[in-house]
């Protein structure tokens, strides 16, 4: 954490330093980060994989009962989720990636792409390699790394408190061990499992609908009165009668 709250603090000092210059004029002058460095301006109608790097990012911010494509294209979806999140963070919500909306993802982010309050041994207590799940090792690494960011939007909206995350991704072995179901969304790295904290099981539950998660199950869903599940599976399904969901 305090690795986190230095970085935080310096990114802060780079952006004022830079604002004094005048030196974040364009995109290309915005300071390197050690995860991703954006090299342009990004609107509707760009591609590539810089987009692609943005879209994981604003994963959490595609509206409620919504999930952002990661798929390269700067479409309308792209620039209305890019919108909220400028909004979240104070910035002029115009749907256009430049200097201030980067400057700010660049704090937001550790140096191995993850967001600042996750990493991937949260999201992964079974293994180190991400092996032995329902897709390839690298498969689910980089969907943990979209719930990350998902989880980031929702710890945000939030308040800025801590979210517990208390079950990632999951090998068939490991799954097998804790008595999950054999199809479950741990296995694709793109589940997680909150425990309650700063904030009930309920409000977990309720404020993930707007932060792209198709598969939400909390109180009232069997096996599910001591934690909420967020997923990002193909199709909706939420389940929480006991939170009015």
């Amino acid at each position: 954490m305090l690795k986190r709250a230095l970085r935080l603090v310096l990114s802060v000092v780079m952006l004022m330093a830079g604002l004094a210059a005048g030196s974040l004029a364009t995109a290309g002058t915005a300071h390197a980060d050690g995860c991703y460095t954006w090299n342009r301006t990004l609107s509707q109608g760009a591609s590539g994989a810089d987009v692609t790097q943005l879209q994981i990012r604003l994963s959490g911010y595609p509206g409620y009962g919504a999930v952002l494509a990661v798929d390269g294209e700067f479409g309308p979806a792209t620039a209305a989720a890019l919108k909220r999140f400028q909004s979240a963070y104070g910035l002029t919500a115009d749907g256009v990636a430049g200097p201030n909306t980067f400057s700010k993802l660049y704090a937001l982010q550790d140096d191995d792409c993850t967001p600042v309050h996750f990493d991937y041994a949260e999201l992964n207590r079974c293994n180190s390699t991400w092996a032995g799940g329902a897709v390839s090792a690298a498969t689910a690494k980089a969907n943990a790394l979209r719930t990350m960011w998902k989880l980031e939007a929702l710890r945000h909206a939030l308040g800025d408190q801590p979210i517990r995350v208390t079950s990632g991704f999951r090998s068939q072995s490991c799954n097998s061990a804790v008595g999950g179901a054999s199809n479950s969304r741990h296995l694709y790295g793109d589940a997680a499992d909150l425990g309650s904290g700063p904030h009930s099981l309920c409000t977990l539950a309720k404020q993930a609908r707007n932060h792209g998660f198709n598969g939400i199950l909390g109180p009232g869903y069997p096996g599910h009165n001591d934690h909420t599940h967020v997923d990002h599976r193909g199709s909706r399904f939420w389940s929480a009668s006991a939170c009015g969901i």
